[in-house]
This record gives structure tokens, C-alpha cells and sequence, in this order.
């Protein structure tokens, strides 16, 4: 440290711990040149590490307009110096008393020095060609030598504040999921202990304070996950079974769900005598094949419905898809008309893939029932709708494989 840069400060104010530790940060890093409004807005990123509020960064910037330059470079000089009467007209006309109390706390913090002169006044002394010689003020070198470290501190904010604005989203939709699955539970009269949830529920969310922190919202929010968990788990124990159709002469499907992840099979359709015969729009059309780990990268959404937050095979997922359909208020017969023209796995996967669509679906009943009509139709593909998924979010997405030739 250059013991020649050390100042102590005028008149009755004591010299201190802060004073001391400010200057000799702000002789340790002059080399640089750094844009001092970027440097100001990072510091209002920062404002809480540095505990500083409001008034006294209107008081710093105030400071800084006084500085002849954008850029804060020793080479300019970095001490400035205006009068109180100065620093109130550009501070929206704060008092003199508050000027200096802020002052105080700009200092103690360690962002400005004060150079004072042998009366107290703020001046400069130049010489005889003009040029400046001396200036008694406050010095915005410890801005300049700690301007890293506040860019620093206010990325770090800046990333804490996105990471509880996510969490804080999956917080409300986690409470929205709890709120409409035990509201579906109560209108079906499913068995169960629904009042007992929804005091668990509102315990939870009424424990959390007015301003929340990170830690706050990710404990209430592993508790409300698991109370989701476990109203899925009892909502699925008592689903309805799935309802065949009435008339014998249709041709009914039987699923074949092997062990493996990468396809399924059904049953053959009858080959219609003509290969240019269209398919009859009364004969249900066969299941699409498709990897289920595809359908669960597409639409990861839909694991979130599951027993145990995990679908390992065909079951699971249109176990799953029956959950939302019922949380989506999807009639039984539109549903029942899915399975029997599409199949249950590719109703399956439509619904999965209208989960993902959720915020842009004004009606998941109706829109469901508009598929189905396009399926009956031969204008709808489950495997389709789910490449639109993936085009969508881009060229990831395009890059995996998918299979649409149909089976049997």
C-alpha cells in the first residue's frame, strides 16, 4: 500500500477500521478503465451485499455525475468535488444532513474515499497552464479497483434471483395440480381422506412468509411434491377401468405391451382386397409405433403424473395419461371414443403431448375430441403430433429417431 495516498478525515470525525480498509482497496487495482454507469447498474444489482439502499445510490450517482467521463481511469483523475448544495440539486433536492449521513454509508462500505483538504473545503489546485494539480473531494478509486468484484456480486444476484423465480414457478403449479386433483377427487366420490389432504395442503402453503427465500420455497416445495405423489398414487388405486365398446361386430383391439421400452405391437387389421380401398372410418386404426423413451423425452411432463413420478412401460404411461385426462376434465365417453378409434397408447401419448400444450389449450376435452374425428378421418397420427413437439424446440429435437410406419 502507498502509504502516501492515506488520508484521515477533517475536523471531529475519527478516523476508522473502514476509512483505513477503503483506501488500501483503492490503491491496489488503478490499471483499469471501466464504463462507470455499467458499473452503477451493477452495483443497484449488488445493493443488498454491499448494504446500501435506495437514497444512498441516488447520492452515488449524483457523485458520478460530476465525474467529466464515462470511463473511470486514474489516468483522469477519480477524485470529484462538489459542495452539498451541488450534490442536492442533482440528488432530486435531498437535505444536507441526509446528504452527509449517506455519504457516511458510501464510505463505510468501501465504494468511495474521502481526500480531504486542511479546512474541510472541496477544491482543486491546477497549474499555471490549467492542467489539474490537486483536488481535495471524494475519490472514486475503491469503484474502480473493486469494479470486478461488484460485476461479480451482481451476476450472482442476477442468477440467484432466476433460479427462484423457476422454483417459485414450480412452486404455483404444483399447488395448481394439488388444488384441481382434489377437487376431481371430491366430484368422482373417490375414497379417501380428501379433507385430511387439503389441511395438509393449506398448512404448507400458509407456513410460507410474505417474502420468500430459496430455502423457504424449495422446502415447501419437496413437501407439496410429495402430497401430489401421494393423492396421484390414491387417485390411481381407484381409476375407472377402461370401458370396451357395446357393439360386438367392431372389431376390438387387444394392446400387446412387451418388456421392452422401443415399440409395442397389436393385433393385424384385416388387409382391405384392394390396396387403393380407403380404409373404413368405422374400423379402428391401428397402433403407431414408437420408442416410449422418445414419448417421455418429447413430453417429460406426463412423469410427473405417475406412480412413484416414474414410467417404466405402456401401462404406466396410459395409467398416467388417465389421471390428467380425469384432471383435465375430460369426459369418459370423449376418452372411451379415443381409445377405441386411436387405441389406448396413442390416446396415450395425445395426451401427454396436450399436457405439454396445456397453456395453449383453451379446452383439452374438446381439442381430444377433435383429434379423435381427424383419426376416424385417417388425418391424424399420435407419432405426428409428437414430431411437431420436437420441431418446435428446435433442431435437438429433429435429430432423434422416431418410427411411423404402423404395426402388423
Amino acid at each position: 500500500m502507498d502509504t502516501n495516498l492515506v488520508t484521515t478525515p477533517f475536523g471531529r470525525r475519527p478516523m476508522t477500521r473502514a476509512m483505513l480498509t477503503g483506501q488500501s482497496t483503492a490503491t491496489s487495482e488503478l490499471s483499469q478503465t471501466v464504463d462507470k454507469w455499467k458499473l452503477y447498474r451493477a452495483l443497484c444489482e449488488a445493493r443488498a451485499r454491499f448494504g446500501i439502499s435506495d437514497r444512498t445510490l441516488a447520492l452515488l450517482n449524483a457523485l458520478l455525475s460530476f465525474y467529466p467521463k464515462n470511463e473511470i481511469s486514474a489516468e483522469t483523475g477519480l477524485v470529484v468535488f462538489p459542495s452539498n448544495q451541488q450534490l442536492s440539486l442533482r440528488a432530486n433536492g435531498m437535505a444536507e444532513q441526509t446528504i452527509r449521513r449517506h455519504l457516511a454509508l458510501l464510505v463505510d462500505a468501501g465504494l468511495i474515499v474521502r481526500k480531504d483538504s486542511a479546512n474541510g473545503k472541496r477544491y482543486t489546485r491546477r497549474h499555471r497552464n490549467g492542467e489539474l494539480k490537486e483536488a481535495f473531494g471524494f475519490s472514486l478509486a475503491p469503484l474502480l479497483a473493486r469494479s470486478s468484484e461488484i460485476e461479480a456480486m451482481a451476476q450472482a444476484v442476477l442468477t440467484e434471483r432466476l433460479q427462484l423465480q423457476e422454483m417459485r414457478e414450480n412452486l404455483t403449479i404444483c399447488r395448481r395440480d394439488i388444488a384441481k386433483l382434489i377437487a376431481l377427487a371430491r366430484a368422482d366420490g373417490t375414497p379417501g381422506n380428501w379433507d385430511l389432504h387439503h389441511e395438509t395442503f393449506r398448512s404448507i402453503i400458509d407456513a410460507l412468509p410474505r417474502s420468500v427465500t430459496m430455502e423457504t420455497v424449495v422446502d415447501a416445495y419437496g413437501q407439496l411434491r410429495q402430497l401430489r405423489n401421494d393423492i396421484i398414487k390414491a387417485l390411481d388405486a381407484q381409476k375407472i377401468p377402461e370401458k370396451l365398446s357395446a357393439n360386438p361386430c367392431q372389431n376390438e383391439r387387444h394392446i400387446q405391451i412387451s418388456e421392452s421400452e422401443s415399440s409395442f405391437d397389436s393385433e393385424a387389421s384385416t388387409k382391405p382386397r384392394n390396396e387403393n380401398e380407403k380404409r373404413s372410418v368405422d374400423q379402428p386404426r391401428p397402433e403407431i409405433a414408437t420408442s416410449l423413451s422418445l414419448v417421455l423425452k418429447t413430453c417429460p411432463s406426463i412423469s410427473d403424473y405417475a406412480s412413484r413420478c416414474e414410467i417404466r412401460d405402456w401401462r404406466d404411461l396410459a395409467s398416467a395419461a388417465n389421471i390428467v385426462g380425469r384432471m383435465f376434465g375430460i369426459s369418459p365417453s370423449a376418452y372411451e371414443d379415443a381409445c377405441v378409434t386411436m387405441g389406448t397408447v396413442s390416446t396415450a401419448v395425445a395426451i401427454s403431448c396436450i399436457l405439454e400444450r396445456s397453456d395453449h389449450i383453451r379446452s383439452p376435452g374438446g381439442y381430444l375430441r377433435h383429434l379423435t374425428q381427424k383419426a376416424k378421418a385417417g388425418e391424424f397420427s399420435s407419432s405426428q403430433m409428437m414430431m411437431g413437439l420436437l420441431k418446435a424446440r428446435g433442431a435437438g429435437g429433429r435429430s432423434a429417431p422416431v418410427v411411423l410406419e404402423p404395426c402388423g
